[in-house]
């Protein structure tokens, strides 16, 4: 049986649909994750939900023990991850509100621990990262967004930034010349963290604005928070249909 775990992003620290039946503090070999496991019913399927900035969005992205998270996720018997991550938009046809099922990813990250293979190794260990997101997963999300007429993008590459700044005007023109499509600061080391894990994982990005350079109005908090509200409201859509195909 598949046991499904929902990681949130900006923009979803809570589910209001989750029927929660527990509550678990738990510890892992690299420390603390981000906060309680939340374990319910969403949807008529059993879930666990992890919210990756913590209950009240005050870890930035580059201070996230992603190893800690995806590890008692593991732990607690998870083998399929579905990740909300809000981005920018560097594609001119990618609105705020708007969400992406992206299929590729660049690392930009510059200061993560990314792997659970470095210490205590029989032999060094490589995964095969051609293919990052799990396209099984991939394809039930297009499906649902076909079948409910929601406007998305169901392929691209997410470009995984340092953060907790914003980008430059001059470098989101660089990440589009790398084939970037969305900016994110989450997407990595998370990704690979399942893959070294045997997760099944994939992302619904929400594009909570358009990326430096790509509009003339300045970006702020207030702009995110107002088009991320607008984007979750698919996503919880989205999710409503997609789990009970999980």
């Amino acid at each position: 049986m598949t046991k499904l775990a929902i990681i949130g992003g900006t923009g979803l620290t809570s589910i209001d649909d989750l029927n929660i039946t527990k509550k678990e503090v738990v510890q892992s070999p690299f420390g603390a994750p981000s906060g309680i496991l939340q374990t319910g019913e969403l949807f008529g399927t059993q879930v666990l939900f992890l919210p990756r900035h913590g209950p009240s969005h005050t870890i930035p992205p580059h201070k996230v023990n992603y190893r800690a998270n995806l590890w008692v996720l593991k732990q607690a018997g998870i083998d399929t991850i579905i990740a909300v991550n809000a981005v920018g938009g560097i594609d001119a046809d990618l609105l705020p509100g708007q969400i992406v099922i992206p299929d590729q990813v660049i690392d930009y990250t510059t200061s993560r621990t990314n792997t659970f293979f470095e210490e205590g190794l029989k032999e060094v260990v490589h995964i095969d990262f051609t293919e990052p997101y799990c396209n099984g997963l991939r394809q039930k999300i297009i499906s649902v967004c076909d079948e409910q007429g929601i406007t998305y993008k169901g392929q691209g590459t997410y470009a995984a930034t340092e953060g907790p700044r914003l980008e430059t005007a001059q470098e989101v023109n660089r990440l589009e010349r790398d084939g970037c499509n969305i900016i994110g600061m989450t997407g990595m080391p998370e990704t690979a963290l399942a893959r070294e894990l045997d997760i099944c994982y994939a992302c619904i990005a929400v594009v909570a604005n358009q990326a430096a350079g790509r509009s003339t109005e300045t970006i702020t908090m207030d702009m995110i928070t107002k088009n991320l509200n607008e984007g979750i409201q698919t996503v919880r859509q989205v999710l409503s249909k997609v789990i009970p195909l999980i």
